[in-house]
């Protein structure tokens, strides 16, 4: 039986200053951040487009084992609110598919506000899935987005649904939608973006990925506690291989 696949690491690849001497000396930031994880979510892509060659080159700075996760852009997800998105993806596939291989995971995360709409959802996924058979993962936010019904949608298009904490609901908390994959998205409890986890989290939450594998991306990166919490997490589950 083959080992489960894990997937740790941060949302970007800056490296704090107090934690430099944990990385190699030499090399971009990315290269340096790539030699001690095995993933990275890129975020800047909701904000602002790359150029393709631009994925391509950080493809190419990265070991032949590590996978980026790339963040659909603010315009789908915020602004068009999935409906009218064929242009805007075409763009975003087009980019991101630059990074050949390393392109892991798509992330679509849904405003707060934006309540599920099976035909919506539906046209969207079914438009993206048209284009597109790699890795998906939904974080939706809002609560009626935990439902069978959504549950069922997801599915059918192979889109796993986040486990975020905070969890805007109870079942937020672990993974739902499709359960080919499994993508932990960690922002910081109780301050949002800033707080470390402690050892006795990284404990537990080792023993809930060792048996299965999944990604694990840490977006508590405000105050640096994301690259302490994905190495301890990663030597945690080192020892569980």
């Amino acid at each position: 039986m083959a080992s489960p696949e894990f997937r740790i690491g941060c949302a970007g690849w800056s490296i704090p200053r107090e934690y430099a001497a944990w990385f190699p000396a030499e090399g971009s930031h990315l290269e340096r951040y790539a030699q001690r994880y095995s993933a990275v979510e890129i975020n800047s892509s909701f904000y602002r487009p790359h150029r393709a060659q631009t994925y391509a080159r950080w493809a190419a700075s990265t070991p032949d084992g590590f996978r980026f996760a790339v963040k659909a852009p603010r315009e789908i997800t915020h602004s068009r609110r999935l409906v009218d998105t064929d242009a805007p993806l075409e763009r975003f596939l087009s980019e991101a598919g630059a990074l050949n291989e390393k392109l892991g995971v798509l992330l679509i995360q849904l405003p707060p506000s934006l309540e599920f709409d099976p035909e919506a959802a539906e046209a969207f996924f079914g438009g993206l899935r048209g284009r597109f058979a790699g890795g998906v993962v939904c974080e939706p936010r809002h609560p009626t987005w935990f439902s069978v019904d959504a549950d069922q949608l997801l599915t059918s298009f192979q889109v796993g649904r986040v486990a975020a904490d905070p969890s805007p609901v109870a079942a937020a908390a672990v993974p739902g939608g499709w359960r080919g994959i499994a993508y932990y998205r960690l922002h910081g409890s109780p301050k949002t973006y800033y707080s470390r986890y402690s050892e006795e989290y990284l404990d537990e939450l080792a023993a809930v990925l060792a048996p299965s594998g999944g990604w694990c991306i840490f977006d508590n990166t405000a105050a640096g506690e994301a690259t302490p919490n994905a190495l301890g997490l990663a030597e945690r589950l080192a020892h569980w291989a």
